[in-house]
Formats: structure tokens, sequence, C-alpha cells
């Protein structure tokens, strides 16, 4: 690989002035959300005709109260300056499993019980109480299966792409992505090692981390993220910034992805040569870099095309799939993403598409440009994964001119 770009990011470019309608909705989330999130199952599960036994009552709406209570002090004390890690589990763990009981609380609640009363199965009570159970048992499911498919080493999901203008000395290129690695609160060192392991197994000629490797310093989670110094490729192993980095001090992470043998593409490029033919490989900084005050921390696309040949396809690392927009405006050939976790827990999923223009997958934007978004190879906060598998994505860019 070769480095042909600035190693220092242009400080020029335009701040993009449009606000998302996920961000005017996410104003006033912190405020009603909680209520929701446990006032709603409490209602369903206990007063919405069951008339459960008095003790019965009390002690679960002493539990919604309690969960009501502590999970935003949790998540305060384990988020916020202090960052305690036990409080961070505690809170996680709470919205994940309010997230669910809201979720099925809803759905069954009404999709449920209206079968019920079509069916004609039971009385009133007894219809409360079949929906109760249901949800109760739906979740435990859930939130069970979701531990699981959280915590496990991601499976490799592999896909052929092809780029019109790649050369044929290029085809077979295999490019590896990880993201989203949130290394945090729960110890992931042993996950984490999994994980370089299976990375090594795929032979990649890039290895790609499109950023949020971690929630905290690179300090403080220097033993999860130290195993990414084992991870193998033939050309290189490139790297740019999420947005949970521009949280937790990002230009120490920078400076331990570099030490640990990473390329920080930060507004800038490398060049892919072989067969005579040549693959731009680009990154920039996360979109909320420059908001973070980081001197020299922006995303800036024409500092990291700066220097490159227009006729080279370009592939672009860049943390959020909202970024395409830019990328399909200068003629980039692939994109590869993540951020979303492919909504992580369901239906979360329909909040991010109100931010994203892409959830999952391989998705075409203009003329040329190609997406590949990644559903992310981690967890974020809750310790669940319902109905969106983390992956660890082989990418394999074929040339039209390909022989054979």
């Amino acid at each position: 690989m070769t480095d042909t770009s600035d190693t220092r990011p242009a400080d020029s470019g335009a701040r993009d002035p449009r606000q998302s309608a996920l961000h005017r909705v996410m104003r006033y989330v912190p405020l009603i959300a909680p209520v929701l999130l446990w006032a709603v199952p409490c209602w369903v599960l206990l007063y919405a005709g069951q008339h459960w036994p008095l003790p019965v009552t009390l002690a679960g709406s002493a539990l919604f109260a309690l969960g009501l209570v502590v999970m935003p002090l949790a998540m305060a004390r384990g988020h916020g300056r202090r960052q305690q890690d036990a409080a961070a589990i505690l809170g996680d763990t709470l919205l994940g499993t309010g997230w669910v009981l809201f979720t099925w609380s809803v759905l069954l609640g009404v999709l449920l019980r209206l079968a019920l009363v079509l069916a004609g199965v039971g009385e009133g009570q007894d219809r409360a109480r079949i929906v109760t159970w249901a949800v109760l048992g739906v979740s435990a499911v859930l939130l069970v299966w979701g531990y699981a498919e959280a915590r496990r080493v991601p499976r490799v999901r592999r896909l052929d792409v092809q780029l019109p203008r790649l050369g044929a000395g290029l085809d077979g290129t295999r490019i590896a992505l990880i993201t989203d690695t949130h290394y945090g609160p729960l110890d992931r060192a042993r996950w984490s090692a999994r994980v370089c392991e299976t990375v090594n197994t795929l032979e990649a000629d890039v290895v790609c981390h499109t950023g949020d490797i971690a929630d905290g310093t690179a300090e403080r989670r220097r033993a999860q993220a130290a195993p990414l110094g084992t991870v193998r490729a033939t050309r290189a192993r490139v790297y740019v910034t999420g947005n949970h980095e521009y949280y937790s001090e990002a230009q120490g992470w920078v400076d331990l992805m570099d030490e640990l043998g990473w390329e920080p593409l930060r507004n800038r490029h490398l060049l892919m040569e072989r067969g005579g033919d040549t693959l731009v490989v680009a990154g920039v900084d996360d979109v909320t870099a420059e908001s973070s005050g980081l001197e020299g921390h922006r995303a800036h696309l024409d500092g990291a095309l700066s220097g490159a040949d227009p006729d080279h396809p370009v592939l672009l690392l860049a943390h959020q799939p909202k970024f395409v927009d830019r990328a399909a405006a200068a003629g980039v050939d692939l994109q590869l993403s993540g951020h979303t976790h492919g909504g992580q827990i369901w239906p979360f999923h329909h909040l991010v598409r109100l931010d994203q223009p892409a959830l999952a997958g391989l998705t075409r934007h203009g003329d040329r440009t190609l997406l590949y978004t990644s559903r992310g190879t981690g967890f974020w906060g809750p310790p669940f994964r319902v109905f969106a598998p983390s992956e660890i994505t082989l990418l394999v860019l074929r040339s039209p001119d390909r022989v054979g």
C-alpha cells in the first residue's frame, strides 16, 4: 500500500446544516421515554383487566417503579462523568429489558387480545391474563436469546461486490470489515481475541475497522482493544473514527490504533496496486468530529481524495451511512460503514431509518456509488441483539473485466 495523501486532514469543509428528523425527536426522548418504557408494560400486564390479587399488583407495580427510577440514574452514573462500569451494566440491561417489555406489551396487548376476542377464547379477565403471561414469556425468551446473540462471536457474512471501474488486476481483492466493537463496561477481552482470530481466517488483503471501537478512553479499554494488534492483512489494516470515539478522547484511540499497527485514515488515502491496476482506499473522520472541538478533526472528503487519480476506483471508509450523499457526489465507488447496528433490538430499526439512508447490507446511491452498511461486530449499551445479528464481513471485489 502506498500513502499518497497528507498525513493531517485539511481544515476546510462545509458543516452540514441539516438536522435530521431523528435528532429533532431525540430532543424530547430523555424526558418521555423512561416513563413510557415502564408505564405502558405496567398497565398492560397489571391493570388491563387482570384483577390480580392485591399483593401481586402491589409487588408488580413496585418493580416497574423501581425500574423507572433506577434505570436513568444508573445510566447517568455509568455513562456520565463518573463512568462507573457496574452502574452502566445495570442501567443498560434495564434499558434493553424495558424496551423488549414495552414492545411486546404493545404488540401482544393489542394483537393477541384482538385475536382472542375474535376466536371467542375466555372472558375479559382470562384474556387479560393470557396476554400477561404471553408478554412475559415472549420477552423472557427474546432477552435470553438476545443476550446470547450479543455475546457470541459474529458469523462471517460473505458477498461479492462488482465495481465497474475496478481493473482486472484487482479482481478478487478481499476486504474484511469489522465495526462498532464497542468495548465497554462488560469486559470482552476474550471475545475480542476470538473475533480477531476469525478475521485472520479470512486471509484478507485489507482489513477495515469503521469506528466506534469502544465506550471509554483508550487507556481504560486498552486490554479489550489489544487483540486488534494481532489482526493480519496482506496489504493494510485501516481504521476511521466513529462518533463514540468523540465521547472518549478520540485522539487517544487514533494513537492506540496506530500503535497496534493500524493505519488511521484521517481524511487521507492509501493506494493498493496489483496487476497494473490501482484502488484508492480512503477514509474520513466521523461526521460528528468537527463538533467535538478537537483540533484538526472533521469529515473532509476532498482532503481524503486529494492527489488521487480520478480515474481510479475509490473504496471509502466512513462510519455513518449518511455520509454516502457526499460520497456519491464525489463519485466514490464503494463506501463501507457501520453505526446502525442493524437496529440492534427490533423494532428500533424504524428509528434508525429516520436518521440513516440504509440499515444494513448493500445499497446503491446515485449512478455509481455502492454503500455497504454492516450491522456491527459488537453491541452498544443493552447487551442484547434481537432480530439484528452481528457480523464480520468479507467483501470480495469483482472487476467486470476479470478472466474466467
